[in-house]
């Protein structure tokens, strides 16, 4: 176990020397592939803004419940208890229907006709705001407050919601695809880097093998150099992400102000970040293992 900690730590500290022995070729390099990261990367980042800001500026999505004409207080007092002790209820408000009688007289024109009905034509209702906001959870609700005994009409306010979701998953599309398409990008760049490299010591690796190292110990350092090289691109691209949002910070929460929103753009998220740096590497491991395979002979 100690020699395989052993041969790996000699083959990153070999592949950290090449990076260090050609800073400009490893700077542009980390360039390069910074930029290519930095879109989808941004792109992630706007997403996560965005959402934040529609939860702020969209009204919570209700669901409205209505009961029976002829429901009793006992029934409705049963359905609330119901309603409140369902799992995704945040929050239940009932609107009683002598309340909502006694609104409707008030606006013009309603009163006389209001007046001329032998009954009071409004039923008992609640108002109930769900914790899960996904379209799929809201739909679940209504279909379990339909199930109710005396509840005549479930209505779900969930329009802007289908809206927003699909338009996310949209940009959540575009933004994968463009990741995809810049992922080939850096594999390619990281394929030509290891490319050259083994074509500058081919000899080396020759003497190598006389002596008696295995592929395994020839290949490592390349499979390092190219997980490193895909690092620093990483830490470009994260570096670039961050800098582009603090100085929009500023702009953005100026213009939000004058809707009335008080916003700020926030950084790339903890979990975004690793991911970001993960697939960088993976991905430039990648680039060196396709290298490797196509141009390394047995």
């Amino acid at each position: 176990m100690k020699g395989w900690l052993l041969h790996h730590k000699q083959a990153s500290s070999q592949a950290l020397r090449r990076l260090a022995g050609t800073p400009l070729n490893t700077l542009l390099g980390a360039l390069v592939l910074g930029i290519a990261l930095a879109l989808p990367a941004a792109g992630e980042m706007l997403l996560a803004n965005f959402l934040r800001l529609a939860q702020r500026v969209a009204a919570k999505p209700q669901i409205s419940v209505f009961m029976a004409l002829d429901a009793a207080k006992v029934e409705v007092a049963e359905i609330e208890s119901l309603l409140r002790k369902h799992p995704q209820t945040r929050e239940v408000r009932l609107v009683q229907r002598e309340d909502t009688l006694k609104r409707f007289k008030e606006s013009e024109g309603l009163a006389e006709v209001l007046e001329s009905l032998p009954r009071n034509p409004f039923p008992d209702a609640f108002v109930v705001v769900p914790r899960d906001e996904s379209p799929a959870g809201l739909e679940a609700m209504r279909a379990d407050f339909a199930k109710y005994r005396r509840v005549e009409h479930v209505q779900l306010d969930s329009a802007w919601v289908k809206k927003l979701d699909a338009l996310l998953r949209l940009a959540r599309l575009a933004v994968t695809l463009l990741a995809a398409v810049l992922g080939v990008a850096l594999v390619a760049v990281t394929f030509n880097t290891i490319r050259l490299q083994i074509l500058t010591q081919q000899e080396e690796i020759e003497v190598s093998r006389l002596l008696g190292a295995t592929d395994a110990f020839i290949r490592r350092p390349f499979y390092y150099f190219g997980a490193l090289q895909g690092l620093a691109g990483g830490l470009v691209a994260w570096s670039t992400v961050l800098i582009a949002t603090l100085l929009l910070r500023g702009p953005v929460a100026d213009l939000a102000a004058l809707y009335g929103i008080e916003f700020a753009l926030h950084i790339l998220p903890l979990a975004d970040s690793v991911v970001l740096f993960g697939l960088a590497a993976l991905l430039g491991w990648a680039g060196a293992w396709l290298s490797l395979t196509r141009h390394l002979r047995n």
